[in-house]
């Protein structure tokens, strides 16, 4: 993680931190300055942490099926160890895994979130996981079936105001035949859709009397203006997650993923520019609509989420769930303080097998490459018994039998790690017009935090072997 030459003083000079989070590898950071004029980064690991959002001394974060609250625990001018806050996770809120996306605090202190799956803006309710508040109007039922892949909010004057959505489709997953030119803004008072022609656009925000947001598909930050989106800067990466501080936008890069971000604008914008995606943050001048900062973001972590400005923050931390830290650090009523406990011997009937709240999975922890993934044949495959499956397939394998009917015997294949699946591929085998056998590779899909390890290239092998002798078309 690099940050370029005035990124230090920038910071230094507003007074601020920024956190933002990345679910591709499960982590929060937050990023200040150390005295010495180095930045100081700080990384925490969380359950697939994305949607983030700062109010009255607390980050509130969208993990897999939790929403947290870390709380500052240092007083005004307290200090522990030079860090001026130290976010603690205090409280969580278990809703289930609903790809909660962007999430935000009304001015009545309300927790709201974007939940993808069920295609809704929710919030939280005793006794159930979630209680939906406003769907967009063309989504028909709420099913865990991502059809809109709605993912943004703007709050204005501390009402929910604005969405976005990746498309108008009210089908299961619909919204992938959609990305280049399907998204739309929706303004919630009104139900009305007021911009669309939008390639993936994501994290909409109310400043200074405009509506900014990312047109995530062409890699363009911009505002909406008479319906339309006015782009105002170019960024060379998947731009998504989008804070303001002064006359300033900051806007997090994503790497490009294969499938899913296959055939945008911004994919042919950088093979004609001869550049390649990035990872990181740009500091974006409001005034000129010039990058004039920017932090660079190598190795492992190639996806970032959502970003949030730390004001009158100069160095912040957190506590994990992986040190000790977590135990040791206590503070009470006139404790005058942090109070740093004794380390205790290892606690009985706590071992390494118990699975930390909050934290990634071992299997998801680990490194993909260093796993083994084991590959087997899923038996007796139809249309209907594929539906639980649909996630786990692209093309949207549901679509296809609402314009295709079956032409022959269907072939799984599927790849797993720890007992989780984490690939799949669907061929048909069929005979031709001249009863010579052929085939067809219907769907292949591979979790994103395991592509690029070789899986869906072993996966078309392995189906491969399968049909046998049969002509097979392997292109999606």
């Amino acid at each position: 993680m690099a940050g370029s030459e005035g990124l230090w003083d920038w910071l230094n000079d507003l007074n601020i931190s920024l956190a933002f989070t990345t679910y591709q590898t499960n982590r929060l950071f937050l990023l200040g300055c150390k005295p010495d004029g180095r930045l100081g980064v700080n990384e925490r690991l969380f359950d697939k942490p994305m949607g983030l959002y700062a109010s009255n001394d607390s980050l509130y974060m969208a993990c897999r099926y939790q929403l947290w609250q870390l709380e500052n625990r240092l007083g005004k001018d307290e200090n522990y160890l030079g860090y001026d806050k130290l976010y603690v996770p205090s409280r969580s809120f278990t809703t289930g895994d609903l790809n909660v996306h962007d999430l935000v605090m009304t001015k009545t202190q309300k927790l709201l979130f974007i939940n993808t799956d069920f295609s809704c803006l929710a919030t939280l309710k005793s006794g159930y996981s979630f209680e939906p508040i406003w769907q967009p109007p063309f989504i028909s039922k709420l099913v865990a079936e991502d059809r809109c892949h709605l993912n943004g909010l703007a709050m204005q004057n501390g009402e929910p105001t604005y969405v976005t959505a990746c498309s108008t489709t009210d089908s299961a997953a619909g919204w992938r035949d959609c990305r280049v030119d399907g998204g739309v803004v929706i303004h919630i008072p009104s139900n009305e859709i007021i911009c669309t022609g939008l390639s993936m656009p994501h994290s909409p925000r109310w400043y200074r009397s405009k509506l900014w947001l990312l047109n995530s598909g062409t890699g363009e930050f911009g505002y909406v203006a008479g319906g339309r989106f006015v782009p105002v800067t170019f960024c060379p990466g998947f731009v998504r997650g989008l804070a303001f501080v002064g006359d300033y936008a900051l806007v997090g890069l994503s790497k490009l993923r294969s499938k899913t971000f296959a055939g945008l604008g911004l994919e042919t914008r950088l093979a004609a520019e001869g550049q390649t995606s990035q990872c990181g943050l740009m500091v974006i001048d409001l005034t000129t609509g010039t990058v004039i900062n920017n932090l660079q973001i190598e190795g492992a972590v190639e996806e970032l989420f959502d970003i949030v400005v730390l004001p009158n923050i100069r160095l912040p931390r957190a506590l994990g769930f992986q040190d000790d830290d977590i135990d040791r650090l206590i503070n009470f009523p006139n404790s005058g303080g942090i109070i740093v406990t004794k380390p205790t011997v290892k606690r009985p009937g706590i071992g390494k097998s118990v699975q930390a709240a909050g934290l990634p999975r071992a299997a998801q922890l680990a490194n993909p490459s260093a796993q083994t993934v084991k590959y087997q044949r899923v038996y007796h495959l139809t249309p209907d018994n594929l539906l639980p499956y649909e996630a786990m397939t692209y093309p949207s394998l549901r679509n296809r039998w609402q314009t295709q009917a079956q032409r022959g015997e269907l072939f799984g294949v599927s790849a797993s790690i720890a007992g989780e699946m984490v690939g799949f591929a669907v061929a048909e085998k069929y005979a031709t017009d001249t009863a010579e056998p052929a085939a067809e590779l219907l769907s292949l899909f591979v979790l994103p935090l395991y592509r690029h390890q070789g899986i869906g290239t072993a996966l078309v092998k392995h189906m491969e072997k399968l049909l046998g002798n049969a002509a097979t078309d392997v292109g999606l």
